[in-house]
């Protein structure tokens, strides 16, 4: 009499990854893989668990587990979480990596991961769970707890974290690693730690575990009871305000959002993860707000009796570190799947629900509410001026060295609607913040929650993968592309077409100008040789580092901008060449620093120094303490 067999013989390492490539999220009528593919670049510690799994998995059906190569760890989750994003969370990659350093060159993306609220699932190897091999190479020893490792690093870091230390614990570890990469409240960095002698251990895994599973994102409804009390204190607003964060690019709340501020005439500032929760021609759109907010959207800010946050985390640059909302009565409503984020800043009027739903609810509870014509007219007239104060930061100067909002205005001209520009740090989030005009919902992509120099070529090529369909423009300067360039390998290696626009200034234009605020008249920002006299790197004497020699080094397409009064026009050219083109390509230009953007009047807390026999530290303090006065000890 035969049987039919319950179970299959496999390695933990090949049952986690048959199981992943089984793994659905749905939300409403999509349906789309959970992750699509790993990441991994392979060492003794998981060369012989993950990787010959993968190998295997390859030979039986390749396009059901995908491997990609990385040059680096870190660029491994950069690329995961910009794909997670462009599939509003639906979706992401596993990143593998070996034992030790390997591990821990993925810290970095698992803080810009959970920081950001986006999905990436980790799989960094560890040492021995039997400690046969003790210490392995690469195993960190810490004589007062010998089980500590590399991996115990990731906690912090990771909205979920486990280490499958004997092989029956797969399958448990599993299935709480997906409810969490797939939770809309939860979801952040997830972490499995697989020590490399378990990885390559079998056991019998039941075939329930490895059937395809549906995890349904979660949209809860607003309460009765906070919704009424929102939608009171809306009703009763004379000059209502709406923060729209990440979440309602997430949740698919952008149609809603338009619809709501159209209906109400309620003025919307999006923060830099909002960027696309509203286009830039909505006739309420007054912009980013906050620290690198835009000046319409910052005085309509300050004068807000209520304050409808959407989706938003409330960081410090958001609310201009406290100094953002200026009416002694301002209320608070805020909107959040996770309570965490509303109940932040001691907000009186938190709802915790979907921005979808929520959005839905509040079109007819608000049925019949308009601002008034007076604040109408004011909306209109402060998006007006503005809009004026970007065509004139992008009118070319025909200068040698561009500024970076010519140069920004170059671009914006020569993207289409749907393109995607990335950015991560320096002073181009602030700039972009201000000036990009957004014309797709999914159009804006800068991480900036984590800011993190070194994430856009990678972040780019997440983006590229997750939208195949659309142009990803990445723009970087110079300090940002020397963190992390090794990924132009990556794009050339895998035919991945996206473009990137490096702007050089010969330092750190973003710190650089917060040195000076803060008096210490850009003190180590600029890239210069050492001066054997004075010890430091202030001097004249530039590098001579050709930094399009090195991309083309690559195997990269590399367009070199010289300076001169013809720069835009020729990086206008450029950009023309890099869409027609059907591979990668890298534009090099040089800018001027000291050339900034038009002020939207926000402001960033920052420490002065209050003591110093520095003149130039002892004047921004003064300045300091000027702005520091305006500053709340609570929003709520």
């Amino acid at each position: 009499m035969s049987t039919t067999p319950t179970t299959k013989r496999m390695t933990v390492a090949q049952a986690l990854v048959e199981f992943l490539a089984n793994q659905w999220t749905v939300d409403g009528d999509i349906r789309e893989r959970t992750i699509p593919g790993v990441f991994g670049i392979f060492g003794h510690g998981n060369v012989a668990g993950v990787g010959q799994a993968l190998k295997q998995i390859h030979e039986t059906d390749p396009g059901l587990m995908p491997y990609f190569q990385a040059r680096n760890e870190q660029a491994m989750v950069h690329q995961a979480v910009g794909y997670a994003r462009m599939h509003r969370r639906r979706a992401t990659y596993a990143a593998a990596a070996s034992v030790g350093p390997g591990a821990a060159n993925m810290l970095t993306g698992a803080a810009l991961a959970t920081t950001n609220r986006l999905p990436v699932l980790l799989l960094p190897s560890d040492t021995f769970a039997t400690r046969v091999a003790d210490p392995v190479l690469q195993q960190l020893e810490m004589p007062h707890d010998t089980s500590v490792q590399v991996t115990d690093a990731f906690r912090p870091l990771s909205r979920f974290f486990d280490r499958v230390q004997r092989p029956e614990q797969l399958f448990s570890i599993a299935l709480a690693a997906m409810r969490v990469l797939t939770d809309p409240a939860e979801t952040g960095a997830v972490t499995i730690a697989l020590p490399e002698d378990v990885q390559a251990e079998a056991l019998d895994v039941p075939l329930e575990f490895l059937q395809p599973r549906e995890w349904h994102i979660r949209r809860p409804l607003p309460e009765r009871g906070p919704l009424e009390r929102a939608v009171a204190a809306i009703r009763g607003a004379e000059h209502p305000f709406v923060v729209a964060g990440g979440g309602v690019l997430y949740s698919g709340a952008e149609e809603l959002l338009a619809a709501l501020a159209s209906a109400t005439g309620i003025p919307v500032g999006t923060t830099q993860a909002g960027g696309g929760a509203l286009l830039h021609d909505h006739p309420q759109y007054l912009g980013g707000v906050g620290a690198t907010g835009t000046l319409a959207a910052n005085r309509l800010a300050a004068e807000a009796d209520v304050v409808i946050g959407i989706g938003t985390r409330y960081s410090d640059f958001t609310t201009a570190s406290r100094t953002a909302f200026q009416n002694d009565d301002v209320t608070f409503v805020n909107i959040n799947v996770a309570p965490f984020d509303a109940y932040k800043h001691g907000s009186q009027l938190p709802v915790v629900a979907d921005a979808r739903e929520t959005l839905e609810a509040l079109a007819g509870a608000l049925a019949g509410f308009h601002v008034s014509d007076e604040h109408a007219a004011t909306v209109a007239r402060e998006k007006s001026g503005w809009d004026a104060l970007v065509d004139e930061a992008f009118r070319p100067t025909g200068q040698a060295l561009p500024g970076q909002s010519e140069i920004i205005g170059a671009v914006q001209a020569a993207s289409d609607p749907t393109d995607v520009v990335v950015q991560a740090a320096g002073s181009l989030p602030g700039d972009l913040h201000k000036l990009w005009r957004v014309r797709d919902a999914l159009g804006y992509h800068v991480e900036y929650a984590f800011s993190t120099m070194g994430y856009e070529i990678a972040g780019g090529l997440g983006v590229k993968r997750g939208a195949p369909e659309r142009d990803v423009i990445v723009m970087v300067g110079d300090g940002s592309y020397l963190m992390l360039h090794t990924e132009l390998v990556t794009a050339v290696a895998e035919g991945i077409k996206i473009i990137v626009v490096l702007i050089q200034n010969q330092g750190f234009a973003s710190i650089g100008h917060l040195s000076e605020t803060v008096g210490s008249e850009r003190f180590g920002t600029l890239y210069r040789k050492r001066d054997p006299e004075t010890l430091d790197f202030q001097g004249s004497e530039i590098l001579p580092v050709d930094l399009a020699a090195n991309a083309r080094s690559y195997g990269i397409d590399v367009i070199d901008i010289l300076p001169g009064a013809s720069a835009i026009d020729d990086l206008s050219a450029a950009l023309a060449t890099a869409k027609a083109s059907p591979t990668a390509t890298l534009i090099h230009i040089n800018s001027d620093p000291l050339v900034y953007a038009p002020d939207g009047d926000g402001w960033w807390d920052v420490p002065v120094a209050q003591t110093s026999t520095l003149p130039s530290t002892g004047r921004a303090y003064d300045e300091y303490l000027v702005d520091k006065a305006r500053q709340r000890p609570l929003l709520g």
